[in-house]
């Protein structure tokens, strides 16, 4: 029994770090998956809840590994364990009945899993948890209580500080499809013989306060009297998910450039802001005032969002605003504003709001120049 139970913690422990470890590289992300979760059970008022619940999550599962795996205060973690193992398998088996959410995010975006796979890990841990818990008793103290405490109190104010860190910046560790060095065609192909998703790509145009779903084959571009609102995505048919298959640009005038950017030679730097009217609005003008030095300097520059017609509108600055998925755009930059140069279609780097001045070393523009 003895052996079962360093095994239950030794595994426990590392599990529950591995959970928050992942989560904490990319707090937006966990932040994202939370709103997702709000918005399959209706209750999209809570999705301000997102990334607060994102950090007491993260935070309490490394805290709780840590503290299993070490021995410090061990019994509290494994009481927070078993506290946390019981309000999430039961949330689990719902999930694996109802797929509001195709992957539960238990792992950010370090491993996939579905929401049966994800229910099989919580029995298993289930099992592991109860052991030790049932051993509670017989846990002793590694070291006098106060320092156990100021140990662990020092590593939460640590992984804490780390996360924000994540949070300003970009991920230390991006999991992500579009990071650093990826050839953007070469992570959309499909292997020979494979099926592949089959999506429908949809435009919402708006006119005299009617809203209307488009394809690309009817959409209304000579019609003027349509107002562009968003484009959306639509799985038709399952196949295999290349790692990068929704990766679309189009102009406000709706035309597709996607291809014609990634066969570009040159330099093009992409800011992307999922929505312009949830960045503040010194860094969208710090980015727009980047945007006019590329051009100058003859580096292409393109405007990526999912906000509507209504609201580019409002920052209509002779630069090139273009249509892309709100997903895709989490996807390609946990930043809003956030930045990514591509050469030939493949990403030569990436850069949040908070990184302007290393980007423009790096691009040797100077500021403050307009035209």
């Amino acid at each position: 029994m003895k052996t079962l139970r360093l095994f239950s913690r030794i595994i426990t422990g590392l599990v529950f770090i591995f959970s928050g470890f992942v989560k904490a590289v990319d707090p937006l992300g966990s932040a994202y998956k939370f709103s997702d979760y709000f918005q399959a059970f209706h209750l999209g008022l809570l999705k301000f809840l997102g990334l607060p619940m994102a950090f007491l999550l993260f935070t309490g599962e490394f805290i709780t590994g840590v503290s299993i795996l070490t021995g410090l205060r061990q019994k509290i973690g494994v009481i927070g364990a078993f506290i946390l193992i019981l309000i999430f398998t039961p949330l689990t088996f719902i999930l694996a009945l109802t797929n509001p959410v195709s992957d539960c995010g238990c792992f950010g975006d370090a491993v996939h899993l579905t929401n049966w796979e994800t229910f099989g890990k919580n029995i298993i841990l289930l099992i592991m948890i109860l052991i030790l818990f049932s051993g509670r008793k017989g846990i002793r103290n590694v070291l006098i209580t106060g320092a156990e405490w100021i140990i662990l109190i020092i590593v939460s104010i640590a992984f804490i500080l780390f996360s924000f860190y994540n949070l300003k910046y970009l991920p230390v560790i991006d999991f992500l499809p579009y990071k650093a060095g990826t050839i953007i065609k070469e992570k959309m192909k499909v292997p020979e013989g494979v099926q592949a998703d089959q999506y429908a790509v949809t435009f919402i145009y708006e006119k005299e306060g009617l809203k209307k779903e488009f394809t690309l084959n009817n959409y209304p571009a000579s019609d003027t009297t349509w107002k562009f609102v968003e484009q959306k995505s639509r799985l038709i048919k399952k196949g295999y998910i290349p790692p990068i298959h929704d990766f679309t640009i189009v102009t406000t005038m709706n035309e597709d450039i996607t291809d014609a950017i990634l066969r570009d030679t040159s330099y093009s730097l992409l800011m992307v802001t999922k929505k312009l009217s949830e960045a503040r609005a010194k860094d969208l003008s710090d980015g727009f005032e980047l945007g006019r030095s590329c051009i100058l300097s003859g580096i292409n520059f393109y405007i990526l969002t999912a906000s509507g017609e209504e609201d580019i509108k409002k920052y209509e600055n002779g630069l090139k605003f273009c249509n892309t998925d709100e997903t895709t755009l989490k996807t390609m930059l946990r930043s809003n504003p956030g930045y990514m140069l591509i050469k030939d279609g493949k990403i030569v780097g990436k850069w949040s709001w908070t990184e302007l001045a290393e980007l423009r070393n790096l691009l040797n523009i100077k500021p403050n120049i307009s035209f």
